[in-house]
């Protein structure tokens, strides 16, 4: 039986898988390598129009292109970017290229094909058992290893040494069974990746000299010839080239194709990446929400600050920063929400100057700017509040909440005000279901309702329409708006 997929050579899922070399033979299946794999899977969705790398999302038009060409040729292949790019969860989908189920030979500690094993061990049962050598069956996600590169990685982590509980067994050190295997010969018939590889030291980067080239490995001078199937990527920050270390120029020539990858180049890509990695629903058991100008405001947040001359543009700011900042908010809507006793968690423009004193770290500022870090972030964050609302609010009819200041009055609000306090300061605001739809707010729960109209203040302070008077506090401090 055969896969549905043309491009596949598994079994059908509703037909027992075989058990035996023999069984297999019968059964039709056959053996490809990694690569072929990878590339036919990926032709059959280029065909059909399937998803190729799910989750993946602003590299559609520039770094797609590149790796599906790459993947095609057959090539080994380095990532090359800042960090938070997301160079390590783009590798992670290639496995999903892989065949569904492969069959290895029953207890190969290197998932031998049974057509053609390699090791010493499964070469003897093959030649023992015959078409009666036992079969297992290994899912795509067991064929992905990883290792993040560290300068105390030896050759034994990636390549394999000699086991010494087996020398002690009783084989001789010539017995090539006394290897054990390290990372890289444990991914055959996989994809195996190395992460940051120019952290690696150069003569530990020797060692996958022959692992690219000539496809396999050498243990202590053993005469071990291993032909490994393996697809091997890495990933790199181009800071590191001169910082921490570099990619050996032999091992470079060996990798088939170098792709660059970059942040996301439209906001609208930095916002659904936000909305597709925070989790707003798992906070504290409290599901929290974020309305979309605030996810708006933290996006245009990330990008200001990864444009800002008083940030080191060389190590950039990571895809994190802005996730980090997401669940921060929606962490403050969630804790207001159990102090006050409120319901339903809805996260307001009061939740956002936390985010500054917990993100510092992670920025790099330049030696110039060094004490005013927090001064350039609030400023940052004060712009992009400020563009949001010129772009949902900015032509909007306000005049019925700036009628609420004509005579003089003034209303609080805080981190620790509830929605329904705010909405009572304020009495009813004529036009509110207008400012609440060009904020794309389809509910009418008074933490949605207090979420515009606190963003419509913050706007109107921000263009100069109001006044602010922040008390002392900090984060919980309480802002005071007035004509």
């Amino acid at each position: 039986m055969r896969s549905s997929n043309p491009s596949e050579s598994t079994p059908c899922e509703s037909a027992p898988r075989p058990s035996t070399l023999g069984e297999l033979r019968t059964s039709g299946h056959v053996q490809r390598s990694v690569k072929a794999e990878i590339r036919g899977n990926l032709l059959h969705r280029l065909r059909t129009g399937e998803p190729r790398f799910p989750g993946i999302l602003g590299f559609d038009d520039t770094v797609l292109p590149h790796l599906e060409r790459a993947l095609l040729a057959g090539h080994d292949l380095v990532l090359l970017g800042e960090r938070g790019q997301g160079k390590t969860r783009l590798i992670r989908t290639l496995a999903g290229l892989l065949d569904e189920w492969t069959p290895v030979v029953a207890g190969c500690e290197i998932n031998d094909h049974p057509y053609a094993p390699v090791c010493v061990r499964c070469r003897r049962l093959a030649a023992e058992k015959g078409d009666e050598l036992p079969v297992d069956w290994k899912h795509r996600d067991e064929r992905y290893g990883e290792k993040l590169a560290t300068p105390d990685t030896s050759v034994g982590d990636l390549i394999g040494d000699v086991d010494p509980i087996r020398v002690a067994e009783g084989r001789t050190l010539g017995d090539p069974e006394t290897v054990h295997f390290g990372l890289v010969p444990r991914t055959n018939r996989g994809v195996f990746s190395i992460n940051e590889l120019p952290d690696l030291a150069e003569r530990i980067q020797v060692a996958l000299l022959n692992v690219l080239e000539e496809r396999d490995v050498q243990i202590r001078g053993y005469a071990l010839r291993l032909p490994l199937d393996v697809l091997l990527v890495a990933s790199a920050n181009p800071e590191d080239y001169t910082n921490r270390g570099r990619i050996i120029t032999p091992l470079k020539d060996r990798f088939g194709a170098e792709i660059r990858t970059h942040y996301p180049l439209a906001l609208e890509a930095e916002l659904a990446l936000i909305r597709q990695e925070s989790d707003f629903a798992d906070l504290a058991g409290l599901p929290a929400e974020v309305p979309d100008h605030l996810i708006e405001v933290i996006g245009r947040f990330t990008r200001l600050v990864r444009e800002s001359t008083a940030v080191d543009a060389r190590s950039g700011v990571s895809a994190r920063f802005a996730l980090a900042a997401a669940e921060t908010v929606a962490a403050g809507a969630v804790r207001r929400a159990a102090l006050t006793g409120e319901d339903h968690a809805v996260a307001r423009v009061c939740d956002l100057p936390a985010i500054v004193p917990s993100l510092m770290g992670k920025v790099e500022f330049e030696v110039s700017e060094e004490g005013r870090e927090q001064e350039v972030l609030e400023h940052l964050l004060r712009r992009a509040v400020a563009e949001t609302y010129r772009r949902t609010l900015g032509a909007a009819d306000l005049n019925g909440l700036l009628d609420k200041f004509d005579a003089g009055e003034t209303v609080e609000s805080g981190e620790l005000v509830t929605a329904t306090e705010l909405l009572r300061r304020l009495g009813p605001v004529p036009g509110l279901a207008k400012m609440m739809e060009r904020l794309g707010m389809s509910g009418e729960s008074p933490g949605q309702a207090a979420a515009a109209l606190e963003f419509a203040l913050e706007g109107l302070f921000l263009t100069r329409r109001l006044s602010k008077d922040v008390g002392a506090g900090g984060s919980e401090g309480t802002a005071t708006y007035r004509t």
